[in-house]
């Protein structure tokens, strides 16, 4: 358990919240702006972005964000809400089909050649998405990152944003929700994605026998276990809708529905 105390206060977190604040009613906004024009936006769609808006909020604002600076196994929680709960269910919303929906013509071009560019479609790709992913979680671990999170602010909300941005980058080039202009093989994806789960469990069960400075052992026990668990269960629903998806693709009939459905 890390012996801090003192918290990070209320700045850092209102730093951290208000992008996701803005986030949903932004959302909800364009929901309203879109409905005039085309069909209802779908439901469900809403919901996968209110909850993981509510995810995020829960793992950066309040009660668990404070005892996260204290108890690595709650920290873990947060980690697993805001990393990948919550990219994956704003991910499954397809805030980016929604803009272009509510856009005209000629701007939601500006966006497309946005989405075209060689920075976005480097980002994008699994590789480098994986990276900054699994790559940067080994660094925030390994190294004296996690312990100075809990002492610098400007620290602490780098590396939230980061987790949260690296996750939704890393969900939306595993499955393709929203429009992405380079769009990479089945194959090449279920590779990464792969090599990627291996990183994460490789990762829980090393802090499982090596903690973080700080943390005491029974509770890098139980924070590993829960991001080792916890990670698979989202994983599974990844791994579900890609393979959902590469079926659907190979049944041309059904290839238009397919890419509206999920």
């Amino acid at each position: 358990m890390h012996d801090h105390s003192h918290t990070m206060g209320v700045g850092p977190q209102l730093i951290l919240v208000i992008p996701f604040v803005l986030a949903f009613f932004a959302y909800m906004l364009a929901i309203i702006v879109s409905n005039r024009t085309y069909k209802e936006w779908p439901l469900y769609r809403t919901l996968c972005w209110g909850t993981g808006i509510l995810f995020a909020t829960v793992a950066v604002f309040g009660p668990l964000a404070e005892k996260a600076h204290m108890d690595f196994t709650v920290h873990m929680v947060g980690h697993l809400f805001l990393g990948m709960i919550a990219p994956l269910l704003m991910a499954l919303a397809a805030p980016m089909t929604l803009l272009l929906r509510t856009l005209s013509v000629s701007r939601a071009r500006n966006v497309m050649r946005v989405l075209k560019t060689k920075p976005f479609r480097f980002l994008t790709d699994p590789f480098i998405a994986s990276i900054l992913n699994i790559g940067g979680l080994w660094l925030l671990y390994t190294t004296s990152l996690y312990t100075a999170m809990h002492e610098y602010a400007f620290i602490h909300v780098l590396i939230h944003a980061h987790v949260f941005l690296a996750g939704y980058i890393f969900t939306i080039s595993m499955i393709y929700i929203d429009p992405i202009p380079h769009r990479t093989s089945y194959m090449y994806r279920s590779i990464i994605l792969i090599i990627a789960l291996a990183g994460h469990g490789i990762l829980s069960k090393f802090l499982y026998a090596n903690p973080p400075a700080g943390v005491a052992i029974t509770d890098a026990e139980k924070g590993s276990m829960l991001m080792y668990y916890g990670g698979d269960a989202v994983d599974i629903v990844i791994i579900f809708i890609l393979c959902l998806q590469w079926y659907r693709s190979t049944r041309p009939k059904q290839m238009f529905e397919s890419q509206h459905s999920i």
